[in-house]
């Protein structure tokens, strides 16, 4: 498929290094990015490097937060739709500068929020460009917006990044904000100079191996990760793999969700990343003696408590019950390298009460 027709078809204050960031690297020239590895798992792996970003700048309207970075331009893949393996790689053309990332947050709950449309106009005198940024996950920074994008050299640009309003489900004190959409607006200060001391690290003995890079630190703005299951609300009932993807399940009766029983299913990347896996289409089934108490959607929704998950009000929810958890289609967020391989054959999974 044609990127540019992919891209027609689908509906920063001055200049800071993030802080902070885990597994320092070294290098001081623009790196070529390695070989893809041939043999790589159906599962999360470790990548052929990992690259350090710098903060262009932040903004904010209302409680809306934003951050935006960059790095090298690197290849990353698309999801095409559906349940299959369809799959567009995006790889590092001429002409493409950077990698320009924005992360959207919540100011009064720290919480990222996984944003509808995210469309950014860059503009530089006379210059400007204009395209939507790719919703992603990454190993070390989790979910966020992001794309290739080529810049007019050195000097100062201005960066209006419009947010769309949040079309998923939000509770507690995410309820009934972020419906309607905001531009955000920064400038930042631009230099090859700047962009050529970014870290770089080649994974020359861990690439292809099943794992993941850590998470980065970073003291400026939050992540995306969802709480370990000691803090989820509710009886735990179990979890399990799919995909390489770990799924959580509790119930919990008289929460803020549900006048009944809460069922909910939090799926995250698995190792110590904690990144929730969003942009999937889950359902399930709660069978008691042999008959259905509850056959039906799970609803995407993002807490500032227990972040992205999917869940659903049920009557209740026994000792006995037999739960089926199906994945109805397969994530459709963007990915990095490290990521592309997982969460594409996703099974159902069985939960006993």
């Amino acid at each position: 498929m044609n990127r540019r027709r992919f891209l027609q078809t689908t509906g920063l204050a001055s200049t800071a290094a993030l802080a902070g960031c885990a597994g320092l690297f070294e290098t001081k020239s623009i790196p070529r990015e390695p070989p893809m590895v041939e043999d790589r798992p159906d599962a999360v792996y470790y990548p052929t490097h990992t690259e350090g970003m710098a903060m262009a700048g932040m903004a904010k309207q209302g409680r809306w937060r934003l951050g935006l970075m960059y790095s090298f331009p690197h290849r990353f893949w698309l999801m095409g739709g559906g349940t299959s393996k369809q799959q567009e790689k995006v790889t590092v053309q001429e002409g493409d500068d950077v990698h320009l990332m924005a992360t959207v947050w919540d100011a009064e709950t720290m919480t990222v929020l996984p944003a509808g449309d995210v469309r950014i106009e860059l503009s530089k005198g006379d210059w400007s460009e204009t395209r939507p940024m790719w919703p992603m996950l990454s190993q070390n920074m989790g979910f966020h917006f992001g794309d290739n994008m080529g810049l007019d050299g050195d000097g100062k640009y201005k960066a209006e990044v419009q947010v769309g309003g949040v079309n998923i489900r939000r509770t507690g004190a995410l309820s009934g904000q972020f419906d309607s959409a905001e531009t955000l607006t920064t400038e930042f200060e631009f230099s090859q100079q700047k962009l050529e001391e970014l870290p770089f690290e080649r994974l020359d003995k861990k690439k292809g191996s099943q794992g993941s890079v850590p998470p980065m630190e970073m003291e400026m703005m939050p992540m995306s990760h969802v709480p370990p299951k000691s803090d989820l609300p509710g009886q735990f009932l179990g979890e399990q793999m799919s995909g390489d993807a770990e799924f959580l399940v509790t119930s919990g009766e008289d929460t803020d969700f549900a006048k009944d029983t809460y069922l909910l299913v939090s799926p995250r990347t698995p190792y110590d990343n904690r990144y929730p896996i969003p942009m999937m289409s889950l359902s399930a089934t709660l069978n008691r003696g042999g008959e259905t108490v509850f056959d039906g959607a799970l609803t995407p929704t993002v807490d500032p408590d227990i972040g992205y998950h999917y869940g659903a009000n049920v009557k209740s929810v026994e000792s006995g019950d037999e739960l089926t958890v199906s994945v109805d289609s397969v994530p459709q967020v963007s990915r990095h390298e490290g990521y592309e391989t997982a969460f594409l054959k996703m099974s159902n999974m069985q939960f006993s009460v």
